[in-house]
């Protein structure tokens, strides 16, 4: 995780909570984690140990957003599986201690990707660290949500349909400005649904800049940002994994991989890394692939639409959610376009 970091919170109300709950004693500094644009994170010292706490936005929030227990829960789970994931330390929903709902969880040292074209690397180093990806999100939609004790974090079936209704909901609570791509997109995607494949556990928001990489090795040592899993479809939620490649590398911060010289980088195309992934589940490639593509692309706008709207409201996450923000009408232009090519 970077330290590039700015204060924020009450040390002082947190130091009693952690000497009660976690045993640690001594003088406690706080600094917020900059880069994403989700619940506010921050990294946690108390003498020579560190942590890291996850809390909600201050402000209004969206219905169902930010839900960091949802997030407690299953890395909790997690811990028993093959998947890696941060220990979970405690869980706070005392609004006394800081003013909101929050976890601590343990700090993890390693690399962060933001970049997906991996100009630190070299194309050896680009592929292992793809395959690498590819391989922790093929395991994750492997694992049986029963034997981790998350057989209810979701409802099984029309995952999809759920899915639709609520990024719409969500995308009308937060709009700001009529975009008409997405209102074309909202008669669309229902009209053209095609029926759960399985349900498995799914992240929700899988992507390179949410896993933590070995200091060295083409490792995952912690998958982060957890509060959008669920049970759902797998092929979706890889789909999901799979935008960057319909996403135009000139798109500030939504790290885009498309018109890039795969083969001279050494980063797999869509093709090869979707064959990869059925390999290694024994899925195939669905039909209804592009569709899958064009949810997921609206479903981001909308997120975007989001973090627009807390701009505005003086709330968001990330100082330069604003700025991000403005990708909302284009990447719904996006969709709509292949949207209209799906026969």
């Amino acid at each position: 995780m970077s330290e590039h970091a700015r204060k924020s919170l009450d040390a002082s109300r947190l130091e009693p909570y952690l000497s009660e709950t976690l045993g640690l004693r001594g003088s406690v500094s706080i600094e917020r984690f900059t880069g994403g644009q989700s619940n506010p994170t921050y990294l946690v010292r108390v003498g020579k140990e560190r942590l890291v706490l996850r809390t909600k936005p201050d402000g209004e929030l969206l219905p169902s957003a930010h839900a960091v227990d949802r997030e407690f829960r299953v890395i909790s789970a997690l811990a028993s599986s093959d998947i890696p994931v941060a220990r979970a330390l405690a869980l706070c929903d005392d609004p006394r201690v800081i003013g909101r709902t929050f976890y601590l969880m343990e700090y993890v040292e390693g690399r962060v990707f933001w970049d997906p074209l991996l100009p630190e690397l070299d194309v050896s180093q680009r592929a292992a660290i793809f395959d690498e990806m590819n391989r922790i999100i093929a395991a994750l939609h492997m694992v049986d949500p029963g034997s981790v004790g998350l057989a209810n974090y979701g409802r099984s079936g029309a995952y999809l349909e759920r899915q639709v209704a609520r990024w719409t909901r969500q995308y009308k609570a937060s709009e700001t400005a009529r975009i008409e791509a997405m209102e074309n997109l909202i008669d669309w995607l229902p009209a053209h649904m095609p029926k759960d494949f399985e349900t498995t556990l799914v992240h929700g928001d899988f992507r390179l800049d949410n896993l933590i990489f070995h200091p060295t090795r083409p490792r995952v040592l912690a998958v982060l940002d957890w509060e959008l899993s669920t049970l759902g479809d797998p092929l979706v939620d890889f789909a999901y994994n799979a935008m960057s490649w319909h996403i135009d590398k000139s798109y500030s911060g939504l790290r885009g991989v498309a018109g890039a010289d795969f083969a001279s980088l050494g980063i797999p195309d869509e093709v090869t890394y979707v064959a990869r992934y059925c390999e290694r589940t024994g899925r195939t490639r669905s039909q209804h692939w592009d569709y899958y593509i064009v949810f997921n692309l609206f479903r981001l706008a909308g997120i975007l639409q989001g973090i627009t709207a807390r701009a505005l409201q003086g709330n968001a996450t990330n100082m330069a959610a604003k700025e991000f923000g403005r990708h909302a009408e284009p990447l719904a232009d996006i969709a709509w376009r292949k949207a209209q090519r799906i026969r």
